[in-house]
């Protein structure tokens, strides 16, 4: 087809690449090139898993002709040596070759994976970490952030820089081998990849065995919503400290705005702290008292901030207002998903299969409501085949991810063969079905990239990288997302070829290279990692997946104070334990009103969302789920609330005792949050 399959495939990655930047990414206040960059790398990593199949069914077909030439020639060399013979020369058969429909012309795909995989490079070590840390610089000038980026990314590059003279000093010291511009690209291209290797093992044995343990577990809602108000009980903690901590650097931002007068030289940093922190309305409101004050700044002899410290001010806001809008954001996901797990949980035991909101939508239900997805469609599907389905796939995931275990451990044999997806591969190639193939090879790496990629997402580093949808994603979140796949994507798919045999420089056949491999030259310049470290380091997902399955790392967490939810443990059982002691006490106050009302109200919710609630249901309905760790939460709520309006007595100007704006956490009507990303609209502006 002359290329057409690579060009249909470029243009439907990268489609896939927009949406779910869209999904994730904020088109309308993110900056354009942070936008540009995660897209770039989003679609170059997508961009390798999507084209791999056809460069692998490519080079079967190649290695057949290759074959067919040889035999040829022996042929044609045995003929002219046996002429003089009466006897008849041996015939040697060659086989037929059949061209697969997405054949790619020879010469296109090396220079494709070169270009794809450069780009990809020098996005991940060079632009984008230069440009995280630009972003989050508190500098008010395009020449203070590009020092303050430089500076920060000083340790960063000398790390890399020093690995990569520790390997051409080993390589400069062997006398095997000579020093070429070709061995020190390959040299470069093994460090990037051995490190991307190393993380790849670790993400890849925690996801192998959790993605098919979560599959299981989503089947069980008691267990979901036993989950849920844990997550809600730690997210309240970290709210609360989120807004008390925006409360102390809205202080200290005050503080300096009544030092700083209007005329004063440092007057205009003060004022892009404010615009460009995208500062809550209501501390810009607050904040905004102090400027008609209009007193000379010389009159008095204050001492006066200086710059540096007004930069690290700058970054503590851009910090605190990002925290802070993140846990908003993600209580009110987990707000929804509590209310679903109750409604499922309520019509469960329905009589009438029809499925009941808590929460209505105001909407006028559309045709797919009205028609395919009726209520009583979706209460079949809710109630009844949604649990067996997660199980039927949680059964599936399993047995893929021993294979996958199976097969990173015995890959390097290859005789006989024990890699289970390498004899997948080659049954097929014996009968030359490139269909069977390109899909047995695109579901493997496209399993084996979900569980490296939702293992990153998932443990969201100690939850300060988080990518939330609803255009809720952070800028500093989205270029950290678009490096870990630039960096992860590369080692994955070679071993990925190792794993199937279709790198000789791992299973030592002599067979013809995929153009991938041949970009990434001739691992044995470093015979240590290529006949070592890439062979068995990836016997240790063994161990991985026993201490992932055993929760070793869950319990390790929950021992240094880290709380992480555990059905047996002590925590667990304290914290129901207090929820009947809130929903008792809410009821000996004679309050037959909805504790998550009070909830909702609390933290920001819309108001008249919830205006037509029955108030009796629902208090039922947590009575009957046990779910009344809500209540203790919810008079914690309102002592702060006590702690507040007394602040505001005694200063009314303060406005660390104000609680936020209802308004400022709502959702719109068709389900999109605010975007919380505002302070990164314009980060490459000047003061």
């Amino acid at each position: 087809m002359s290329g057409a399959a690579l060009a249909l495939e470029v243009v439907v990655v990268f489609f896939l690449a927009l949406f779910l930047l869209h999904r994730y990414g904020d088109f309308r206040k993110q900056h354009r090139m942070v936008l540009f960059a995660t897209l770039l790398a989003w679609f170059l990593c997508f961009l390798i898993v999507f084209i791999l199949p056809l460069d692998v069914s490519t080079t079967i077909y190649n290695q057949c002709m290759d074959d067919n030439k040889v035999h040829l020639v022996l042929s044609n060399t045995f003929t002219q040596d046996n002429s003089s013979n009466s006897s008849t020369s041996p015939t040697r058969v060659t086989k037929t070759c059949y061209k697969p429909w997405s054949y790619i012309p020879d010469g296109i795909l090396p220079v494709f994976w070169r270009v794809v995989y450069w780009t990809s490079q020098f996005l991940t070590w060079l632009l984008i970490p230069f440009m995280q840390s630009y972003a989050r610089s508190g500098g008010f000038s395009i020449s203070g952030k590009i020092k303050t980026a430089l500076i920060e990314n000083a340790i960063y590059y000398g790390t890399y820089l020093l690995i990569f003279c520790s390997l051409l000093i080993y390589v400069a010291v062997s006398p095997q081998w000579h020093l070429t511009w070709s061995g020190l690209r390959t040299i470069g291209i093994t460090a990037a990849n051995t490190w991307g290797l190393f993380l790849l093992v670790l993400l890849l044995g925690y996801g192998l065995v959790e993605i098919p343990r979560s599959c299981w577990r989503a089947s069980c809602h008691g267990h979901l919503l036993a989950k849920t108000y844990f997550k809600a009980a730690k997210l309240m903690t970290e709210k609360a400290d989120a807004e008390e901590n925006l409360e102390d650097v809205m202080e200290d931002v005050k503080t300096v705005s009544e030092t700083i007068k209007y005329n004063h030289p440092l007057r205009k940093c003060i004022d892009t702290i404010l615009k460009k922190a995208s500062c809550p309305l209501e501390y810009q409101e607050k904040l905004g008292r102090n400027m008609d004050d209009y007193e000379d700044f010389d009159d008095k002899g204050n001492p006066y901030p200086s710059k540096k410290s007004l930069v690290k001010l700058h970054k503590q806001v851009i910090y605190a207002v990002q925290r802070h809008n993140r846990t908003h954001v993600q209580w009110q996901i987990l707000l929804d998903e509590a209310f679903h797990l109750e409604d499922v949980a309520k019509n469960e035991t329905s009589p009438s299969r029809q499925f009941v909101h808590s929460f209505p939508s105001a909407d006028a239900p559309g045709w797919i409501s009205k028609y395919l997805y009726s209520p009583k469609a979706e209460w079949y599907w809710e109630c009844v085949l949604r649990r067996w389905c997660y199980r039927v796939l949680a059964v599936l995931l399993c047995v893929f991810s021993v294979a996958v275990v199976w097969s990173e451990c015995t890959f390097f044999s290859t005789q006989p063969v024990l890699s289970l997806f390498a004899v997948f591969i080659q049954l097929a190639e014996r009968d030359y079905n490139y269909v069977y193939i390109e899909m047995a090879c695109f579901i493997t790496i496209f399993f084996l990239c979900y569980c490296v990629y939702s293992t990153v997402f998932r443990i969201r580093v100690f939850n300060y990288y988080y990518l939330a949808p609803h255009h809720q994603t952070d800028a500093y979140s989205l270029q950290f997302s678009g490096m870990l796949f630039c960096r992860l994507t590369p080692p994955l798919c070679l071993n990925f070829l190792g794993v199937i045999h279709m790198d000789s420089t791992i299973s030592h056949q002599d067979r013809k290279q995929t153009a991938y491999t041949s970009i990434m030259g001739s691992m044995q310049v470093l015979s240590i990692i290529a006949n070592g470290f890439y062979i068995y380091y990836p016997m240790l997902i063994v161990l991985l997946c026993i201490a992932t399955y055993f929760s070793l790392g869950t319990r390790c967490l929950n021992l240094l104070g880290f709380q992480q939810f555990m059905g047996d443990n002590d925590l667990t059982s304290d914290l129901k334990e207090e929820s009947d002691r809130g929903t008792r006490k809410e009821r000996a106050d004679g309050g037959d009103s909805s504790v998550c009302q009070e909830w909702r109200e609390r933290y920001g919710e819309q108001r008249e969302r919830y205006s037509g609630r029955n108030r009796s249901t629902y208090s039922e309905l947590k009575e009957a789920d046990g779910s009344s760790a809500v209540s203790e939460r919810a008079q914690s709520g309102r002592d702060r609330s006590d702690k507040a309006e007394l602040l505001q007595d005694v200063e009314p100007l303060d406005f660390t005792g104000e609680e936020p704006s209802e308004t400022d956490n709502r959702r719109y009507a068709g389900g999109h949050y605010l975007s919380t990303s505002a302070s990164r609209s314009r980060i490459f502006d000047d003061v």
